[in-house]
């Protein structure tokens, strides 16, 4: 029972597919935080490249 024990404390598989797990969910955060904040800026500077383009004349249909 002792041996069981002991191999049981020494086994670190579970251990090292949970850190696996928490980094790649840091770095699913860090991406999704990033690509948001990307979107937000291209969409402006999209935006303005068709305002410059069109002019006045053009009307806003993204609304």
């Amino acid at each position: 029972m002792k041996a069981i024990i002991k191999r049981f404390l020494k086994e670190e598989d579970g251990v090292t597919a949970i850190e696996y797990g928490l980094i790649a969910g840091l770095i699913a955060i860090a991406l999704i935080a990033g690509l948001n904040n990307l979107s937000g800026g291209l969409n402006g500077l999209f935006n303005q490249v068709a305002t410059q383009v069109c002019g006045a004349s053009c009307t806003n249909t993204n609304n």
